[in-house]
């Protein structure tokens, strides 16, 4: 019961969290040109400057086994944000799989959690089905990623819509459960 306890004291956490989901799903679907662009230069400035903070980190006193691979991981990041800008295709196929990858590793710890939390919340399908949902995001991102940038952009507001929804209902669930069980 402690492992809900704690979820059901965080549950605001979960209601921002799913929120945030319904409103980019509803600019995926308003703005779709402005979601890509927007998607793809944050994702090359981030990568850019994680490569450039890799670099320093690298050159770090002291540090003497792990020089060359921040090294290269410093250099790829750079390489990889400047590509992200001048070629932003390929930087798109890049963050398809991405997001592919992560909605599917985001989706088996869903489930996990789902799992493990089915004996001390009630109605933890909704986390699973979260989890679920995240799964066939990530493997229709996987299987179609060059179905085109407007296709991507609906799905993942679609996906970022349901999941925020399905987040949000949780959320609220576990803040019943909190007032209930602390007499709030």
């Amino acid at each position: 019961m402690l492992q809900a306890q704690a979820l059901a004291r965080n549950w605001w956490a979960l209601v921002i969290r799913g929120m945030l989901g319904i409103i980019f799903g509803l600019i995926a679907f308003v703005w779709p040109g402005v979601t890509l662009t927007a998607l793809v230069l944050v994702f090359g400035a981030y990568i850019f400057v994680d490569g450039i903070f890799a670099l320093i980190a690298a050159f770090s006193r002291g540090l003497t086994n792990i020089r060359w691979p921040m090294l290269v991981e410093g250099l790829l990041g750079i390489i990889a944000g400047v590509i992200a800008f001048l070629w932003p295709a390929a930087a798109i196929l890049a963050l398809l799989f991405l997001l592919a990858a992560w909605a599917i590793v985001t989706g088996i710890f869903e489930l996990v959690a789902a799992f493990q939390l089915r004996r001390e919340l009630e109605n933890e399908w909704l986390l699973g089905l979260s989890g679920i949902a995240s799964i066939i995001f990530g493997i229709l991102l996987a299987i179609f990623p060059g179905a085109g940038g407007l296709a991507v952009i609906w799905i993942l507001g679609a996906y970022a819509l349901v999941f925020g929804i399905l987040l949000v209902v949780l959320g609220l669930r576990l803040r019943t459960m909190y007032t209930r069980t602390h007499g709030i």
